[in-house]
C-alpha cells in the first residue's frame, strides 16, 4: 500500500513538471520570438530614420538660395528624391508627398525654446540684424528647417516569430528635421583676411564675456581695428586651432585677399591671435600686405551674387585709391573687456564692409577720402573730409576705458595702420556648418535636430 501510494505521488509530480516545462517552452519561444522581431524592426525603423534624416539634410542645404536672399521652393523636392534614394530592408521607403508644402515634406520653423516644427510655406527671407535670437527662435516666419517622414506602411515589416501570436507585420514610421542656422564652424577657405571680429564690437553687449551674451547683431555702427591700444575691436588671426600666438610671418604668408583660412576653423575652439599695429602685414614694401588686396578687390558690379573676374574694382574711377567697400567673411572671436589675448574663442562668423585702410596718419590731407559709397567730399582740408566721413558711416573707435566714441580727429580716430570697417546688414554667400550664434551670416550645412 505505501509503495502504491509512492509511485502514484511519483507520476502526479512527473505529469505537474511536464505541463511546467510545456509552459516554459511556449514562454521562451514567446521571447525568443520577441526578440528576432524587435531586432528586425529596430533595424528597419534605423534605415527608415537613415532616409528621413538623408531627405531633411538635402532640403535643408538648399533651403535658401546661394546668397539667403530668398527661400528655395524646390527644397521640397530635393527632399523627397534624396530620401526615396534609401531603402528599408531592400524595400523602397514611402514618402507621402506629391508637391507643395503639404504631406510627408515640409518647409518650415524650428523653435529650439518649444522643440517643434511649424509648417510654412513661405519664400520670404527673415531680417536678421536688429532681431533677437529669441524674437527669430519665436518667429513662425523665420523659415528655417526642413521636415520629412519616411513609412513603411504599404510595404509593412513583416513579422517572424510574432505570427504564432497571429501578428502578420509592423508599420512604422520616421521623421526627421534639419536646421538651417547660422554660421559656426567654417570651412577651409571661408574665411577672406587674417582678421578676426571682436563679438563685443557688432552686437548690443560691449560688456559681454561669453560667446552668444547679446540680444541683437548691431550693423548701425562703424568700428575701427585698434592700432594697438589696450582696447580692440579685433585682432589679427592665424587660424590655429590648438592655438599659436599669432606673429607677422604667419599672418603675411596668410593674406591671399581671398580664402584665406587654410584649414577648418572650429566653433567654441580658442584661435591664434594677437593685437599690435602689424606695420609689416598691412603694408608690407615687397610681400603680401593688406593694403594691396584692398586697392586691387572687386565688388558684385553686375548683381549675380559672385565676385569675380566680371565683376568691377572697387577702385571705380582708377585714381588709386578704392571708393566702394570692400566685402569680407571673417570670424567672430570673444574679447571680454574688449581686450585680445593669445587665444580666443571662436563664436562664429561675420560680413564686414572694409570702407578704409589707412596707413599714415602725418599726411590727412592727402590721406583723407575724397569718396566712399554714396559719401563724398571735395574739401581740401582732410580734417573736415575725414570727419565728414566718419559721421556718414557712424565710425566709432573705442577708447583705452572701453566705451565707443566717433572716430573723429579730434578722439585721435585718424590712426596709422587701422582698418575701418562696417557689419553688413545685407543677405551674402552662406558660410561654414549651423551652430553659430547670428552675426548676420546664414550657415550653409544645416544639422539635425530631430
Amino acid at each position: 500500500m505505501k509503495t502504491h501510494t509512492i509511485y502514484k505521488i511519483y507520476n502526479n509530480e512527473r505529469g505537474v513538471s511536464a505541463v511546467l516545462i510545456a509552459i516554459l517552452m511556449l514562454v521562451f519561444l514567446g521571447f525568443a520570438a520577441l526578440a528576432l522581431d524587435l531586432s528586425h524592426i529596430f533595424v528597419a525603423q534605423n534605415e527608415l530614420h537613415n532616409a528621413a534624416d538623408a531627405g531633411a539634410l538635402a532640403g535643408a542645404r538648399f533651403l535658401y538660395n546661394d546668397d539667403g536672399t530668398a527661400v528655395n521652393a524646390g527644397a521640397n523636392q530635393i527632399a523627397y528624391d534624396a530620401s526615396l534614394a534609401n531603402i528599408s530592408e531592400k524595400v523602397p521607403v514611402e514618402v507621402n508627398w506629391t508637391g507643395g508644402n503639404t504631406g510627408d515634406v515640409q518647409r518650415g520653423h524650428w523653435s529650439f525654446a518649444s522643440k517643434s516644427f511649424t509648417a510654412n510655406a513661405s519664400l520670404e527671407p527673415m531680417v536678421l540684424w536688429g532681431v533677437s535670437s529669441a524674437e527669430l527662435d519665436a518667429n513662425l516666419n523665420f523659415i528655417n528647417a526642413v521636415q520629412v517622414t519616411t513609412r513603411r506602411e504599404a510595404t509593412p515589416i513583416v513579422a517572424y516569430f510574432a505570427r504564432i501570436f497571429g501578428i502578420e507585420n509592423f508599420q512604422r514610421t520616421a521623421t526627421a528635421v534639419a536646421y538651417i542656422g547660422f554660421a559656426g564652424t567654417l570651412a577651409p577657405g571661408d574665411v577672406d583676411a587674417p582678421i578676426a571680429i571682436c563679438q563685443q564690437s557688432v552686437t548690443d553687449n560691449p560688456s559681454a564675456t561669453e560667446c552668444g551674451d547679446f540680444d541683437i547683431y548691431d550693423c548701425n555702427i562703424g568700428y575701427m581695428l585698434s592700432d594697438g591700444q589696450e582696447k580692440n575691436t579685433a585682432a589679427w588671426t592665424n587660424f590655429t586651432q590648438p592655438c599659436d600666438t599669432a606673429d607677422t610671418g604667419d599672418i603675411r604668408d596668410l593674406l591671399t585677399c581671398a580664402e584665406a583660412n587654410p584649414d577648418k576653423i572650429s566653433l567654441g575652439s580658442s584661435i591664434g591671435a594677437t593685437n599690435g599695429v602689424v606695420d609689416a602685414v598691412i603694408g608690407h614694401p615687397t610681400d603680401n600686405n593688406l593694403v594691396d588686396c584692398w586697392k586691387n578687390a572687386k565688388y558684385d558690379s553686375n548683381g549675380d551674387d559672385v565676385i569675380d573676374e566680371n565683376d568691377q574694382s572697387i577702385d571705380t574711377d582708377g585714381d588709386g585709391m578704392p571708393d566702394m567697400p570692400w566685402n569680407l567673411t571673417l570670424p567672430v572671436v570673444n574679447c571680454p573687456d574688449l581686450k585680445v589675448s593669445n587665444c580666443m574663442e571662436t563664436c562664429g562668423a561675420v560680413n564686414v564692409n572694409v570702407v578704409w585702410i589707412l596707413e599714415k596718419e602725418n599726411k590727412i590731407d592727402d590721406d583723407a577720402p575724397y569718396k566712399m559709397g554714396n559719401w563724398s567730399s571735395d574739401d581740401p582740408n582732410g580734417q573736415v573730409r575725414w570727419d565728414s566721413f566718419v559721421t556718414h558711416f557712424a565710425l566709432q573707435k573705442v577708447n583705452s576705458e572701453g566705451d565707443f566714441e566717433p572716430a573723429t580727429v579730434a578722439n585721435d580716430g585718424f590712426k596709422k595702420k587701422s582698418i575701418y570697417f562696417l557689419p553688413d546688414c545685407t543677405p551674402h554667400e552662406l558660410k561654414g556648418t549651423s551652430g553659430g550664434n547670428n552675426y548676420g551670416v546664414l550657415a550653409r550645412i544645416p544639422v539635425l535636430v530631430e
